[in-house]
């Protein structure tokens, strides 16, 4: 099952990554949050926001 880690960078700013059943990281959160919690809440807008998300072709 995949799941989401969060982690502090070497900057010490918050990051999330969602890794695949294969542990490999498949998406990041691109950016690092000063706050844990705003991390979190990044975590649940992916969640939310992305679950049926079509793919478009550009």
């Amino acid at each position: 099952m995949a799941d989401f880690q969060v982690y502090k960078d070497k900057a010490g700013e918050w990051r999330w990554r969602l890794r695949a059943n294969n542990y490999e990281s498949i998406a990041d959160s691109g950016e690092g949050y000063k706050e844990k919690s705003d991390c979190l809440h990044g975590i649940e807008l992916v969640k939310e926001l992305a679950p049926d998300a079509p793919v478009n072709e550009i």
